[in-house]
């Protein structure tokens, strides 16, 4: 029997820096060609109160929220899946606020967990440091993705070669 994996991501549409306005986030298309390519299941991360559309305003939301960003809803039950995906935007050098307040109070034991970020210039930044620290107990490998949010509607053939 294979693995189950779950993908657990942030991603926000609207202004983006470097690709404008978006209909979709760029982690949303990267994560999206994960589950096609895999069969993952996938959470997304909500934030409680929807960021500013426009990018400058955003990210000082963003700023503001570190380390109390609520969302609409926790994650369930982990428990069955034993690959776990944890893939964001770069926000203020790490994933986004509200990745945080999903990833804290789940229990990923014994769990293997992969990071993928979107960005434009910041690469992973600190995003696995911050997920050894709150995903403890689980297995968190140092081979990250980070793929241009200029680039996410490309990278199908990335994400592919990588997994």
């Amino acid at each position: 029997m294979g693995s189950k994996s779950l993908i657990i991501y942030f991603s926000r549409a609207d202004e983006n820096y470097a690709v404008g306005y978006i209909d979709k986030g760029n982690t949303e298309i990267v994560a999206e060609y994960v589950q096609e390519l895999i069969g993952a299941d996938m959470f997304k991360v909500e934030p409680l109160v929807p960021y500013a559309k426009d990018y400058n305003t955003c990210i000082q939301e963003a700023k503001e929220r570190i380390g109390n960003a609520p969302i609409k809803t926790a994650i369930l039950d982990i428990s069955g899946y034993d690959i776990i995906y944890v893939m964001s935007p770069i926000y203020w050098g790490t994933y986004a606020p509200e990745m945080e307040t999903a990833l804290q109070d789940a229990d990923f034991t014994g769990k293997t967990i992969r990071v993928i970020t979107t960005h434009e210039g910041s690469g992973v930044a600190n995003t696995v440091k911050d997920v050894k620290r709150v995903c403890a107990g689980g297995m968190v490998s140092d081979d990250a993705l980070a793929i241009k949010g200029t680039q996410a509607k490309d990278a199908k053939a990335k994400v592919e070669a990588w997994l």
